[in-house]
């Protein structure tokens, strides 16, 4: 009787840790925060990625607390941060047809200016990105984004 006792209690122990398991799933927080800012060189990588080829471990991460993108355009648009983190985690997986250059435009130890030009079949779309050091970790703290 202790021996099936015991078999059960196992089974369940075994059941109960396979659904934990399977709750954080592999897009877990975990994952999300394993993302490397602690240059600004990994930083600006890691926002060319997430807004370009549709990667968004980390989306919450990457932007500072104070984060606005304009948009320049016949009718001009400024987005919020969580605005933009809310785009970008909906567009999760999908690749922009473009190709992609960056530019170092000015650089500190605490500031970063880097021109990111994105050239599509029939356009060209510029952004400006503006880095800063805060802590140990490197945030994009605006973007400003114009159309050819």
């Amino acid at each position: 009787m202790k021996t099936l006792v015991k078999t059960f209690a196992a089974a369940a122990l075994i059941a109960v840790s396979t659904f934990a398991m399977a709750a954080e799933g592999p897009g877990s927080k975990s994952a999300k925060a394993n993302v490397n800012l602690s240059t600004a060189d990994f930083a600006l990588e890691h926002y060319v990625a997430v807004t370009t080829e549709g990667k968004s471990a980390g989306v919450e991460h990457i932007f500072a607390a104070d984060f606005s993108q304009k948009v320049q355009a016949s009718n001009a648009q400024t987005h919020s941060r969580s605005a933009l983190i809310k785009s970008l985690k909906k567009q999760k997986g999908e690749k922009l047809n473009c190709a992609v250059s960056t530019d170092i435009i000015e650089e500190s130890a605490d500031y970063m200016v880097a021109k990111v030009t994105l050239k599509f079949e029939n356009f060209t779309k510029t952004d400006l990105v503006t880095l800063v050091r805060e802590g140990n970790n490197w945030k994009v703290s605006s973007s400003v984004n114009a159309y050819k």
